[in-house]
């Protein structure tokens, strides 16, 4: 069973940046594609971004579009989310999670998940 450990995950004023990392404890992570999603408080937890197993197909939120940037470095299996120009409504538990599926911001596509990272954005 493919485990997921999240980190960066802090509290960083708005503009601030952030970069979360995902590590994967098998190498079937570098043939998965993997995602991040998130949980604000007392709402579902939505997709945030995605890429797949090659790296060379992302997609994302249009809700972040433009400030967060998803990579993965298939030496150390890990997967990053490079967060900039973070906002209050970025706030919330992220997760990454991995499928032997296409891309997806579609939960139940994804057999894999972290344990999460608490992100807040806040002055």
């Amino acid at each position: 069973q493919l485990q997921l450990v999240e980190s960066g995950g802090g509290l960083v004023q708005p503009g601030g940046s952030l970069r979360l990392s995902c590590v994967g404890s098998d190498v079937t992570f570098a043939v998965d594609a993997a995602a991040w999603f998130r949980q604000a408080p007392g709402k579902e937890r939505e997709g945030v971004s995605c890429i797949s197993a090659s790296g060379s197909d992302t997609n994302y939120a249009d809700s972040v579009k433009g400030r967060f940037t998803i990579s993965r470095d298939t030496s150390k299996n890990t997967v990053y989310l490079q967060m900039d120009r973070l906002k209050p409504e970025d706030t919330g538990v992220y997760y990454c999670a991995a499928t032997t599926l296409y891309c997806s911001d579609d939960v139940s596509d994804f057999a894999s998940w972290g344990q999460g990272t608490q992100v807040t954005v806040s002055a």
